[in-house]
């Protein structure tokens, strides 16, 4: 297989975009990243949306953006991950180019979370989940979360409040980050204070939907070359998978899906955690940061809510292992679909110097990793700078 190199980046802020529709978001964030690299077209398009069919009443997103964006003609189609779909667009994408068949290609994550409200994007979100043992039951994602998250209290004897440091460390992140779409930062103790959403998940702990769109543009090295003087290389690449209902699984507080992804993705890389600089990881929740964080190997089980310990110190910019780097989904905001792109985007700028006052220092390596439903598909990249 070739490798597979990225060379430019775009997006818009994730935020509530009243004034602009799911093919104009997708539109924007692929015009920048082909300025970005003084590019008219590519090859293909892989787009990465969970919910244009229920949220925006829209699907077949490839021909319908590749049109609107002036890329009329090229092979484009959506990929369907649930939350996940952005880094299974941004796989596809992947093996296209590894496999020979496809040069240069751009990979797009988009969703458009305000086209529903209330009741509606809360049954448009659960198509994800389970319908025959899980939804038709009333069952949502904060809910799973809620019960995943209140077996891990339970089972290692922990309070509400060791989670806080989490929420601390993405808006301290995202404070900084312009184009955040909560900038605030959390005050220790704040945390506790705030409203309770589904017992023991409160508003600190959940990320908000929004509407947002990332891109990312792939490309041969010997390709790449030309594009840029600094490449980033996707060394490693890897899906795992897991029941879909929580109740078919045999360990309620193991992360299956993200342990075999990433393990399979660092096999793959030649690398181990100790060389990771830092992880973006999936935190729709807090409760999914601190089990991610020991299905990957950087704490081990029942461990990972140490690493939020003195607000979150050891998951700073400057922390042994940073995550969320620019405010993950609780401070940046949740793109939902696009996530996977989102987050590779900010990879990239940490690992070619570029995240400004988010700067990782002497960023090389990064893991990122989108998750779908609760943790039920687990996608993992780990990128390099230049090879």
């Amino acid at each position: 297989m070739r490798e597979v190199a990225i060379v430019g980046v775009g997006a818009t802020p994730v935020g509530e975009h009243w004034q602009s529709s799911l093919r104009m978001l997708g539109a924007e964030a692929i015009q920048a990243a082909l300025q970005s690299v003084q590019l008219s077209t590519v090859d293909a398009m892989y787009v990465g949306n969970a919910y244009g069919s229920t949220f925006s009443s829209q699907a077949q997103l490839g021909a319908l953006i590749a049109d609107y964006a002036g890329l009329k003609g090229i092979e484009a189609y959506c990929v369907e991950s649930g939350d996940a779909s952005g880094a299974a667009a941004l796989r596809t994408g992947y093996m296209a180019i590894a496999s020979g068949l496809i040069d240069t290609a751009i990979v797009l994550g988009v969703e458009k979370s305000t086209d529903a409200i209330g009741s509606n994007r809360v049954k448009g979100r659960s198509v994800s989940l389970d319908a025959d043992y899980e939804s038709v039951h009333g069952a949502t994602l904060t809910a799973l979360a809620a019960m995943i998250m209140r077996r891990y209290m339970h089972e290692y004897q922990l309070g509400l409040g060791v989670f806080e440091g989490f929420t601390i460390n993405a808006h301290r992140n995202g404070n900084v980050n312009e184009s955040a779409m909560f900038r605030n930062l959390i005050k220790p103790g704040g945390y506790a204070r705030a409203s309770m959403i589904s017992d023991p998940v409160n508003l600190f702990d959940g990320a908000p939907d929004a509407d947002g769109a990332a891109a990312v543009i792939l490309t041969t090295p010997e390709r790449a070359a030309d594009l840029t003087d600094v490449p980033v290389m996707i060394v490693g690449s890897a899906v795992g998978t897991d029941s879909l209902a929580l109740q078919d699984r045999e360990d309620l507080l193991y992360f299956r899906a993200a342990d075999e992804s990433a393990y399979r993705a660092y096999q793959q890389a030649g690398v181990t955690t100790a060389e990771i600089d830092l992880f973006e990881l999936h935190d729709a929740y807090t409760i999914f940061s601190a089990l991610t964080l020991e299905a990957t190997g950087f704490a081990g089980r029942g461990e990972g809510w140490t690493l939020a310990n003195n607000a979150g110190e050891a998951l700073g910019l400057k922390g042994s292992i940073p995550i969320c780097t620019f405010g993950g989904l609780k401070s940046r905001g949740n793109p939902v679909g696009a996530t996977g792109v989102y987050q590779a985007l900010e990879a990239y700028l940490q690992l070619t110097g570029r995240a400004g006052k988010n700067q990782v220092p002497n960023a090389k390596i990064a893991a990122i990793q989108n998750l779908g439903g609760a943790a039920s598909t687990a996608i993992t990249h780990i990128l390099k700078v230049g090879g």
